[in-house]
């Protein structure tokens, strides 16, 4: 008895103080989720009549109702979600993730990225020439990422050409350590050993006789498929029910 009092005095003095504070009433808006006053990872929702109070996956920060990655919360760089608020929890780190939930760049190369769900580490490459973004938390060009200013494609030869997997007509140039995808005229191919576009056949491509396809089975299988509306560089990852705090 003594304890269901207890949780009913608790209730009754975190509603006051929200309600002191400032706070809006979830219950008395129509989409009965609301944002925390003072934290950005936090948000109260109207359940039986009466607001409570959730937090966001560790690394999240609330977006809105029907929006972000789960549960109504997003990664906080996608936008300005925390303009004048603070993250009332601290980082929880697992193994290549620096909060449970995120995606974060890798220790040791500039082409790799992590994406973390709920602590677990997935490695994903950047492909096209691109390297990880840290700042932007995508696959940008070599150009636009400190530190990382050549690309490994283009270790050999900052200014040279490079095959591209098995393709006859597309291949790699590199400009000043840059890489760019490019196609050899029509009727040529891409010769290894050359490495320019000559004239068929050569040891490795015959003489094309149809035009080839806008971007070969090489490239393709890098893809990812069915890519949800995320930022340049994630993936789409299984929604996954909470249990609520």
């Amino acid at each position: 008895m003594k304890s269901a009092v207890c949780v009913v005095l608790l209730l009754v003095f975190s509603i006051t103080h929200a309600q002191k504070g400032g706070q809006e009433d979830p219950c008395k808006t129509k989409a009965r989720v609301v944002s925390d006053e003072t934290y950005c990872d936090r948000y109260w929702e109207c359940v039986n009549s009466q607001p409570e109070l959730y937090d966001c996956p560790n690394g999240l920060v609330f977006a809105g109702k029907n929006r972000g990655v789960t549960d109504g919360c997003d990664y906080p760089w996608r936008a300005n979600y925390c303009d004048g608020k603070q993250q009332a929890n601290p980082p929880i780190g697992a193994e290549h993730c620096d909060w449970l939930y995120g995606i974060f760049g890798h220790e040791t190369s500039c082409t790799r990225y992590w994406t973390c769900w709920n602590g677990t580490a997935t490695e994903q490459l950047c492909i096209g020439g691109l390297l990880y973004n840290e700042r932007t938390h995508s696959c940008d060009w070599p150009e636009n990422v400190e530190g990382c200013q050549k690309h490994p494609l283009c270790n050999d030869d900052a200014n040279g050409n490079v095959p591209l997997g098995k393709s006859c007509n597309r291949y790699w140039q590199c400009q000043g350590g840059y890489p760019r995808l490019q196609r050899c005229p029509a009727m040529l191919v891409f010769d290894r050993r050359s490495l320019r576009c000559v004239v068929p056949p050569t040891e490795d491509c015959d003489v094309p006789t149809t035009p080839q396809p806008l971007e070969d089975e090489d490239q393709q299988q890098n893809l990812p498929e069915n890519i949800p509306n995320l930022p340049p560089g994630a993936i789409p990852i299984p929604h996954k029910n909470r249990p609520r705090n």
